[in-house]
């Protein structure tokens, strides 16, 4: 009887979430580039709606690692990614002309963990094991910020959002089901959980690769340094898997998809060096 109650009551939940979302839009996101981006996306919940739950998460974090001592711990490691992501944050109005206004926040977190996220609106940290473990360059760690930017300016967090929606196994799916006020679902835990536990699709990960190459590119980091961080990627998942590869998988394909692409973006790469 109890079972009965609650699936009653999730109705007026349900209609009034089906209504919230029946206007869903399928948007371009971003200009396509050389690497050629047209894919269109279907969002069934708001930008807005997205990067204010991504600032409550991202705002979730910062504390967390102010609190444990961690944040910005190492300030020549802060300097330097702050400094390149300096130089990658112009660019992006080549796919976007809103992002180099966005709020951007560069930390990064003293952790021996390996991992590295870009949260909608333009929200980085970068983990110091990625860097220290992996030794990376200057470019392989512009590679990783212009993938992980790539990922924000493609608003990919809020298009699994709203794929994980749609098939109901998300925060907002969830909701209905349980018969929560729709109105009280709180988005920064769908960004939280995208962020850090699911996988990007393929299409998504092959998108901020080509997409990332761009960057930095346009910014004077040679591409090929993007192909040496992914064999190091490769690498480290036959050893002690970085945490960064629980969400984006390493493989020999996308190295050989970046190799193809490199002949697009080396005359960008060269017009920059010659002018910077």
């Amino acid at each position: 009887m109890r079972e009965t109650q609650g699936l009653g009551s999730t109705r007026p939940a349900a209609l009034a979430l089906t209504l919230a979302f029946a206007a869903c839009a399928t948007v371009q996101t971003t200009q396509p580039g050389a690497v050629g981006i047209e894919r269109k996306q279907t969002m069934l919940v708001s930008e807005a709606s997205v990067e204010q739950g991504a600032q409550k998460a991202y705002a979730a974090e910062v504390q967390q690692a102010g609190a444990d001592g961690k944040l910005n711990a190492d300030p020549a490691l802060t300097a330097r990614i702050r400094r390149i992501t300096g130089r990658l944050i112009p660019v992006t109005a080549t796919f976007r002309s809103d992002a180099p206004d966005w709020k951007w926040e560069v930390n990064t977190l003293t952790t021996p963990d390996m991992n590295a996220y870009a949260m909608p609106g333009g929200k980085i940290m970068v983990y110091s094991g990625l860097v220290e473990k992996l030794q990376l360059s200057d470019g392989e760690i512009a590679a990783v910020l212009g993938h992980e930017i790539s990922h924000a300016l493609r608003e990919h967090t809020r298009e699994r959002v709203s794929r994980a929606y749609e098939q109901q196994v998300a925060l907002l799916g969830f909701a209905v089901l349980t018969g929560v006020d729709p109105g009280t679902v709180d988005l920064a835990d769908a960004v939280a959980a995208v962020t850090f536990q699911l996988p990007h699709s393929r299409e998504q990960e092959a998108e901020a690769d080509v997409m990332g190459l761009e960057l930095m590119a346009r910014a004077g980091y040679n591409p090929h340094e993007a192909i040496s961080l992914w064999r190091k990627m490769m690498a480290a998942e036959q050893s002690t898997p970085p945490q960064f590869l629980s969400t984006h998988p390493a493989s020999a394909n996308r190295v050989a998809e970046l190799e193809r692409h490199i002949p697009q973006v080396m005359p960008l790469y060269e017009a920059a060096a010659r002018s910077g």
